[in-house]
Formats: C-alpha cells, structure tokens, sequence
C-alpha cells in the first residue's frame, strides 16, 4: 500500500494577515485529500512561536497551554530535515513516548519527518503566511536551508513579490507597464513630513494610493484625495513597514489572473472585481461580502489573452514557482493594462480570487492543492540535481 505524503501546513505567523492565514489553513484542512496526504498542521504565534495540537488554530486563538499542544522548530540541517519539540530554552529532551513526542505531550502525533529511500522526498511544507515571514522570503530562506520541499515560490521571487517597490522596476524590465509611483521611507516621512508632502504633489496628482511597500490583503491601504488624506494614509501605512509606495490613482477595472506551475506556468481566465468600496480593501475582500467578482472577467478576447500573457510575463521576471496571483489595472480611458502587483502567496479561501479563478480555469480547490503540492516536489528534485561542491 502507498504510503501517504507528509504534509505540514504552516499558518499563521508574525504579520497583519494573520487572520486571513488561518482562513485559509482551515479551508485547506477540510478539502485536502486524506487519503493521499497525512496532514500535520502548525500553527505559528503572533510571538513567532511554531505550535504543534491537534487543534492548531484553536492554540493560536486560545495558547498552547489551553489547546495542550507542544512548540515545535525547524532546524536549517538537511540532514534531519524534521519538525523537533522544543522546550522554552532549546530542544527538549528524548522522550520515552517516541521521535518527535515529548513526554508532558501524550497523545501527539509523530512530528519527526520520516526519512524515505530513493527519490522519495521528506515532508512537504506548505506555508500559508501571507505577508512578513511568510510571503517574503524569510521562511522559504529557513526551508531552503533544511533542504526540504515546499510549496510555492523561492526565495527571491518571494522576497521581490512581497517588495511591491523592488518588483515593479522588474516589471518595467520586464517590458510592463506600471503606473506612476513613488517611494518613500518611514524614516524621512517622519524627519520631514511637509517635505514628503509636497514631494508627492509635484510627482502625481490626486487621487493616490498609499500603502505599506511589504504588506498584503489591502492592509494599511488608504485612498487619499487631498493633502490631509495624503498625510493620514502616510502615517498608517508607516505603522506597518519602514518603505511606503505612493502610486498614482487611474481610473481603472480591477483585473486579476491566477498562474500555476514552475517553469512552465499556466495563467488562468482573468477576473475582475468590482469593489463593493470605493476601492477593494481588507473588510470588503474577508467580512463585507460585497464586492463582486466577475469570473471570467468581461474582456475581448484579444484583451484576455494579453493579459494571460502579461501574467506569465511578471510570474518569470521574479523567478517565480508554484503559484501567484498577478493584479492588473485596465486604464478605462486609454484600454491600456498597467501591472498593479503580483502576489505569490495568495488568499488561499474557498472564496479567495486564486481558487475561483482556477476553479473556473478547469482546476476545482482539491485538484489546486495536489497539484501545489507536485509542482513542490517536482522542484524540490531539481534542486537536488545541483552540485554543491567541485
């Protein structure tokens, strides 16, 4: 009999999108296949701590000590390439209970990835943290290290895709459009604020954007259409990383397109939103259930194929592998598709943009899953091939 692939799904963590990770853990939990995949949830703390329960994302609403669950950690050796039990000041002792199960933890499950023969691979990791220290290329850097499979993309298309400011000069190699921006960081807005000001009066016009450059999910966003809308967006989207992205408002359709594979990606039809806001931000894409969205995206056809196209485009400029979803905004004066951004840990819901529009591309929610899961383990042998000493 086959055994099951060992899947730890990884949620949570260190970011203002924690909420939406564990939405999106949980519906990965209730459509992963069972039979195929023997699923070890951990969940990781606002604090950063990694928890193994049995009920992860009842620990991380309620803490360990009510769940009655353990810490766990990965080491950066690939020659354990497992989860270990931790105590508060390193690893914990041997336990009588087995690998992987200390013994004030009775009950658990094995955490210890078991090694396998051959080609087989370890454990598959799949993170769903998005934003800091789990979109940016921190966590892929860690599991690189470990010398484990896992799904998504590397670390550089992780850490360039999470940089909103880094990605578009990119992009813009990469021979797409990108709307007017400018950049500013936390420490010279707050040195000079009037001097930020007027800067960005001179360089674009209102309205504009402000938004955290390393952040997702439309958190710290602000649509600012006056000075004083400028100068409170500013100060939010400070509160939440030290680069801030002042982009030039347009008067656009929001398109988005889903990509799938490694070196040989798939773009899914493209979507279009139609905000239930003034502009689609937190509330109206997790609690509002507002806005709309139109799947596939009323586009010509010439204009849904350049816009696939355009999506590949920006998925192979960062390096990226496994999935992204790819954000346009179609100027409606001029019919022209300006990059907005690119995101390559996505919302991962059952109602999320990325599922939708695979599931409307041919590939239902389990399907998307396995096949994240292979193009990990397709990447992870490839690495292998790579000679690491003369």
């Amino acid at each position: 009999m086959r055994r099951r692939t060992r899947v730890y799904l990884i949620f949570g963590g260190r970011s203002g999108e924690h909420e939406v990770s564990l939405m999106s853990a949980r519906n990965i939990l209730e459509a992963i296949d069972p039979e195929k995949y023997e699923v070890i949830p951990i969940g990781i703390t606002k604090e950063g701590q990694w928890l193994r329960t049995r009920d992860p994302l009842r620990a991380l609403m309620e803490g360990v000590e009510k769940a009655g669950g353990v810490r766990v950690g990965l080491v950066g050796d690939p020659t354990i390439r497992e989860l270990m039990p931790l105590t508060p000041t390193g690893p914990a002792a041997p336990s009588p209970a087995g690998p992987g199960v200390p013994a004030a933890a009775p009950g658990l499950l094995e955490i210890a990835a078991p090694g396998d023969a051959g080609d087989d691979p370890p454990a598959v990791f799949f993170p769903v943290l998005h934003g800091p220290y789990g979109e940016d290329g921190t966590i892929q850097g860690l599991l690189e290290m470990a010398g484990v499979p896992y799904v998504g993309c590397g670390v550089l298309a992780s850490a360039v895709g999470m940089d909103k400011a880094v990605a578009k000069v990119l992009f813009a190699s990469a021979g797409l459009k990108v709307a007017p921006y400018l950049t500013v960081l936390r420490s010279r807005w707050e040195a000079e604020p009037e001097a930020v000001l007027a800067e960005v009066e001179s360089r674009l016009t209102y309205p504009v954007f402000v938004k955290p450059a390393n952040l997702g999910s439309s958190v710290g966003i602000t649509k600012a259409k006056d000075r004083e809308g400028l100068r409170q967006g500013l100060a939010l989207a400070a509160r939440f990383d030290r680069k801030i992205l002042v982009e030039q408002g347009i008067d656009a359709r929001e398109i988005e397109v889903a990509v799938l594979g490694n070196e040989e990606p798939f773009a899914s039809v493209p979507g279009e939103i139609i905000p239930g806001r003034e502009f689609y931000d937190y509330e109206d894409k997790y609690f509002d259930d507002k806005a709309q969205l139109l799947i596939p995206a009323p586009l010509t056809p010439e204009q849904t194929r350049a816009v696939r196209e355009m999506a590949v485009t920006a998925f192979k400029a960062i390096d990226g592998a496994g999935m992204a979803r790819v954000d346009f905004f179609l100027d409606r004066r001029t019919g022209e598709f300006y990059i907005n951004e690119i995101n390559t840990i996505p919302g991962f819901t059952r109602i999320s943009m990325f599922p939708k529009l695979m599931e409307a591309s041919g590939i239902p929610y389990p399907e998307l899953i396995d096949r994240l899961i292979q193009l990990a383990i397709e990447r992870w042998r490839d690495r292998q091939r790579n000679q690491v000493s003369l």
